[in-house]
């Protein structure tokens, strides 16, 4: 952009004083050049609307039901916020790529992109926490010290997304120095790869977290086949369905996010882009596959949005008990 307004000159100031100060014929003006449009910035664009759309959806039926205010639903309403940041950032960055020459609402827009999706990930280890303990103290789970915690929680969660956001604004970007940018610019290297090592280590805590919580269910599943002297066939299957549910909430997590981390760590402005493409994109994709995960898979947010869209309330829906799977 600062290439367009120092080309867009609409007089010539040389051609002025030759002609004592007389304007200069239309035919004689040189075309403005046009800034092409990459389809990459498009691509992101209509990512984060997609991503704002969906996730506002699920936002508002959590406020607007009063059934839903479950620590679990503040933990899923805190991701799905996170989420819609998100895509709002993808908007801004599209609107400063374009639009706004600033370096100053650059690294807002920087910043914004950060403090989201460092929110995103840092929410989806609260809900994991949430799910453990939900197994763990089954008997305590459902008190005030449950809710207390969860909202102490999400507060130190978004402190330290904020503060993480807020780093490039205060100086820990590549502006000054083109060599120290990261495969995300404005973000420099030191800063990317401290972002990257602390996603692996959430990832690490959330795979043990996930491995324990299998480990309970099926303790939990042997310990009413013992009182049964049989298991089941629907314990068994709700076993195995829960087993495998974990297994692609973790599979979609990793592949998502995991080569955007290591490639962040290798990797720098002078890499070539093709690969910060394909290891960005699913990484944004993740915020478009949380709803669906998290949210929609949920009978009672599942409920609410069909009362919302059709008013139809199937009975099934509204007597299913909770099994192993919606862990």
């Amino acid at each position: 952009m600062s290439n367009l307004f120092q080309n867009a000159s609409f007089l010539n100031l040389d051609v002025l004083e030759a002609k004592n100060m007389s304007p200069v014929p239309s035919w004689e003006i040189e075309p403005v050049p046009v800034t092409s449009i990459n389809p990459w910035n498009v691509l992101l664009c209509v990512t984060g609307t997609l991503m704002s759309c969906e996730n506002a959806v699920v936002i508002a039926l959590i406020v607007y039901t009063p059934t839903l205010r479950a620590p679990m639903f503040v933990l899923i309403g805190s991701l799905a916020f996170a989420d819609l940041l998100a895509g709002l950032g993808l908007i801004l960055n599209f609107i400063v790529t374009y639009i706004i020459d600033s370096d100053f609402v650059t690294l807002l827009s920087a910043g914004l992109l950060i403090t989201a999706f460092s929110a995103s990930v840092l929410n989806i280890l609260g809900i994991t926490v949430d799910r453990y303990l939900s197994l763990y103290n089954a008997l305590t789970y459902h008190t005030e010290r449950t809710a207390a915690f969860t909202y102490i929680t999400l507060i130190l969660m978004w402190v330290i997304s904020a503060t993480l956001g807020s780093l490039p604004v205060l100086g820990w970007n590549c502006l000054e120095d083109e060599t120290t940018c990261s495969i995300c610019r404005p973000v420099n290297k030191n800063n990317a790869a401290a972002l990257a090592v602390s996603f692996l280590l959430i990832f690490a805590l959330i795979l043990q977290l996930y491995l324990q919580i299998c480990k309970i269910a099926f303790r939990h599943a042997q310990q009413i086949a013992f009182q049964r002297q049989y298991m089941t066939t629907s314990h068994s299957s709700s076993t195995t369905k829960g087993v495998s549910t974990l297994t692609t909430i973790l599979g979609t997590f990793a592949f998502c996010w995991i080569p955007l981390a290591m490639y962040s760590l290798v990797a720098d402005a002078q890499s070539p882009a093709i690969y910060t493409y394909a290891t960005a994109l699913p990484a944004i994709c993740h915020s478009l596959l949380n709803p669906m995960i998290y949210a929609f898979r949920n009978p009672d947010i599942l409920r609410s949005l069909r009362i919302a869209c059709c008013g139809c309330m199937p009975y099934s829906l509204t007597m299913r008990p909770r099994t192993p799977s919606d862990v």
